[in-house]
């Protein structure tokens, strides 16, 4: 027992900082020291307020109610994302959560689809799931406890948008609640053991100085310990992410919240869209090579719902990630961790993800390399199997009307995610690269088919079932999830009943 890790030093706050602070004190308790270092002066980006589903099972281990959660965070609901002009101008499809139609045998469904496409006897692959039906009409609802197992209501999937300072403020509470200290300062000095190189201490402004045995960086992209101090390296993935700057601007609600993100394509990159229960959040990413700032912000203002509550803010980054999430005795959350552009809502998917891995391997105080190691790898193949996912978006394209769609349509891309398409052309077919990989199928396939990539063939298998029986198969999927959508309620109405903030407009 005398070599557990007794003393937790988090650096940094925001999201990252505070979503570490509350899975420590939740899971290591009373036997373990944990402290937050963060300064007001500073602040956090904040560029992203979407989520994927993975979000609700961290709030459960956390024991968070779901409604109080949703009331203290003006939040509002998310089945999906809509992608418009990305394929092409006009295009518009929606990458829902959760599943699409159901599979028979060996065969998913979108393999049947294929086919049943192929011959006339099926619309559009979005027709085939619940979250792709209800999130355009405006209508969402959780899974009732009473729906049979075999209706589509009874595992409905689906994520979060919420204003992050305040979910960051609402695990704040929960933290400091259960045992953990807070303390406003700036760091003015990373203390090095000079044998073994590991973090000693920092040294505050004030000259307080505060030691841990364990030290998790959340300073953003400054990579305050896991770069200045440890000078570990980034990975770049410009050549392939060429978006390095944003710009976030909130505006007036203007109707009902949509249940879903929208994320349109422009000219040098795209505009994002979160409806909030009290605003919408709204950006613009952009490769700068393409368009200066005033011209992009120019853009974002022109194409808001409604009234812009304040002047757009920047951010630039670099699209990559630290070249070890974990080094000597700090490991790397957040941004200072790497950072993905918000096409996808992984950012905070990211942050769960890590601190999760690190419970499951957490060290002693000898800082096994074996564990170090293995956390490192697994970061390394789910970063860039995201990675792959998001330049899936760019490069399946046929836009040709700027300069920045034409370098996306051309890149050369990973020999992974060139072996991922090749192989979902010729057949259909995907292959999840283990535990480590975040999107499955059915987002890769969703994807693909939305952006122009259809398979030359289905999987022989899907050639099976009689012709009059795959009609009467695609029809009764079809009845069946139209029926359940004409069950849920609208968006706004299921928020008024279960979780509306008090002060949300």
């Amino acid at each position: 027992m005398n070599d557990h890790i007794r003393t937790v030093l988090i650096v940094g706050g925001g999201t990252a900082g505070w979503m570490a602070a509350a899975a420590f004190a939740k899971t290591l308790g009373s036997d373990c020291a944990i402290r937050l270092v963060e300064s007001e002066e500073i602040g956090t980006v904040g560029v992203g307020e979407a989520t994927v589903p993975h979000l609700s099972y961290f709030n459960r281990f956390l024991e968070i109610d779901e409604a109080e959660f949703v009331r203290q965070t003006q939040g509002t609901f998310k089945l999906g994302i809509q992608f418009n002009d990305w394929g092409k101008p006009g295009d518009s499809y929606i990458h829902g959560f959760g599943s699409i139609g159901h599979d028979i045998a060996m065969q998913p469904f979108h393999q049947l689809w294929l086919r049943a496409h192929k011959l006339g006897l099926a619309g559009d692959i979005g027709d085939y799931s619940i979250n792709t039906l209800a999130a355009p009409r405006g209508r969402f609802m959780a899974s009732p406890r009473d729906a049979p197992p075999s209706s589509p209501l009874a595992n409905i999937a689906y994520a979060y948008h919420f204003d992050a300072g305040r979910y960051a403020r609402h695990l704040r509470g929960y933290a400091e609640s259960r045992g953990v200290r807070r303390t406003e300062g700036k760091i003015a000095q990373v203390l090095l053991r000079p044998d073994d190189g590991f973090v000693e201490a920092v040294q505050l402004e004030s000259g307080e100085r505060i030691e841990a045995e364990l030290f998790i960086d959340c300073s953003g992209f400054r990579g305050l310990l896991i770069e200045q101090a440890l000078h570990t390296g980034y990975e770049e993935w410009t050549q392939w992410l060429p978006c390095d700057r944003a710009l976030a601007v909130a505006c007036e609600k203007v109707g009902p919240p949509t249940p879903y993100t929208r994320c349109t394509a422009r000219d040098a990159g795209w505009q994002w869209r979160i409806p909030l229960q009290h605003r919408t959040g709204n950006g613009y990413v952009y490769a700068s090579q393409h368009i200066s700032d005033d011209e992009a912000a120019a853009t974002l203002l022109a194409n808001l719902d409604g009234k812009a509550l304040g002047d757009p803010r920047p951010l630039r980054f670099v699209t990559g990630r630290r070249r070890q999430a974990w080094n000597r005795n700090v490991v790397s959350l957040g941004l200072a961790s790497g950072f993905m552009e918000p096409l996808e809502s992984t950012s905070i998917y990211m942050i769960q993800s890590g601190i999760m891995r690190l419970l499951s391997l957490m060290p002693r105080r000898d800082f096994s390399p074996v564990l170090r190691d293995r956390y490192n790898a697994q970061v390394a193949v789910e970063s860039e199997r995201i990675r792959d996912f998001l330049i899936l978006h760019y490069k399946a394209t046929q836009r040709d009307g700027s300069a920045f769609w034409r370098q996306c349509r051309d890149m050369p891309i990973p020999a992974a995610l060139q072996d991922t398409i090749d192989l979902f052309r010729d057949t259909g077919s995907f292959f999840r690269e283990g535990f480590e990989e975040m999107f499955g199928l059915v987002s890769w396939v969703q994807v693909m088919i939305g952006q122009g990539i259809m398979p030359a063939r289905c999987h022989p298998l899907a050639e099976q079932m009689p012709e009059a029986d795959l009609r009467q198969f695609m029809q009764g999927v079809r009845q069946v999830l139209e029926s359940c959508v004409d069950a849920m309620p609208p968006h706004e109405a299921f928020i008024a009943r279960h979780c509306a903030a008090a002060m949300a407009a």
